[in-house]
């Protein structure tokens, strides 16, 4: 249902510069966008892109303003408030209350009225379900788990025994959450497993990506924090503490007992060595690895960028010449001491 520009605008908190009364029906990009259609522009180099844009209206910061030449909601931050008006303008699915009759719910568990079950979705035992939660298709839900208001599990996602999952929270399709840690106890050229009997607490606000894992701890919980932002295919290990409002890339792979501080985040691929700390504010470009504890906020990487593969080649074949070029100076070094002190 189309939304006027000036209803936006008061509702977003923006500077309205155009008609308040143009209807606003959906988002686009700048180069894709049609009259009926709201865009945005947060990055300079898409500037230019505005003199062409077909776009009813732009958000756009207050630098940008003047040179745009259609009508414009000035905002401070043009992406968020971009994010804020795509959830207004397309909304998620409304899924009716009530539990699908191919669904699975076990005798003990509790179900708020409000909430959703899919179909073929199974409900454990002592698992309590909140107000207005969305269980989607497919989904498993083991014993004694508590979902929260307004959660949202996609479609096939499972969550084991003692799970708790804040409210608002969504987990995406395909995610784990609680399967056992990598604990194994080595003896005599063997491993002997070691019971997992912790659990995973998950705060307010957090979003899980596809095909993301979380494991359960193996003594106290491996926890979530509020607010937290987790990409697709994530390994999150046991025992692990993420702080509030963090946020991991795709690939990421975080090993046993680390914790994440507050306002972090850590790019594409990036590895974690276990039992480690990365204090607050921490920011770890793609394809690193922290092999080390990290205590001052900032800006960390070590991966190396691709370069031509000739040149990478040469590289290599100097590195491996190291070794023997630090003897010769090593070599050098001492011959020149000994020539010094004669």
């Amino acid at each position: 249902m189309p939304v006027s520009l000036g209803e936006l605008a008061v509702r977003f908190g923006c500077e309205l510069r155009g008609d308040p009364d143009l209807p606003i029906e959906r988002v686009a990009t700048l180069a894709g966008a049609d009259p009926g259609a709201l865009a945005f522009i947060a990055n300079p180099k898409f500037r230019a892109q505005l003199a062409t844009t077909r776009a009813g209206a732009v958000i756009v910061d207050a630098a940008t303003a003047d040179v745009a030449r259609r009508p414009v909601l000035v905002a401070e931050n043009p992406y968020a408030t971009y994010a804020r008006i795509a959830a207004l303008l397309h909304p998620p699915p409304v899924r009716e209350p009530g539990v699908h009759p191919a669904a699975y719910v076990a005798p003990l568990a509790r179900i708020d009225g409000s909430a959703h079950v899919g179909a073929h979705a199974s409900i454990g035992g002592g698992t309590r379900i909140g107000a207005r939660a969305v269980i989607g298709a497919g989904c498993v839900i083991e014993e004694d788990c508590e979902i929260a208001d307004d959660v949202r599990l996609v479609a096939r996602v499972v969550i084991c025994r003692g799970t708790r999952i804040g409210a608002r929270t969504i987990v995406q399709p395909g995610a784990v959450i609680g399967g056992d840690g990598f604990g194994f106890a080595p003896q005599r050229g063997a491993w002997v497993k070691v019971p997992q009997v912790g659990g995973v607490t998950i705060g307010a606000d957090v979003e899980i990506g596809s095909n993301t894992t979380i494991d359960r701890g193996a003594i106290e919980d491996t926890v979530i924090e509020d607010g937290v932002k987790l990409d697709n295919q994530i390994q999150i290990g046991h025992n692990v503490r993420i702080g509030a409002h963090s946020a991991l890339a795709g690939c990421v792979g975080v090993s046993g007992s680390v914790t994440i501080g507050k306002r972090c985040q850590l790019g594409g691929a990036v590895g974690v060595a276990g039992h480690l700390t990365i204090c607050d504010d921490v920011a770890v470009t793609g394809y690193s690895l922290v092999s080390g504890s990290i205590t001052e906020p900032g800006v960390y990487s070590s991966g190396m960028p691709a370069i031509p593969a000739q040149a990478w080649r040469r590289s290599v074949a100097r590195l491996h010449r190291l070794d023997r070029l630090t003897g010769r100076v090593a070599a050098l070094e001492r011959q020149a001491g000994k020539e010094q002190d004669d």
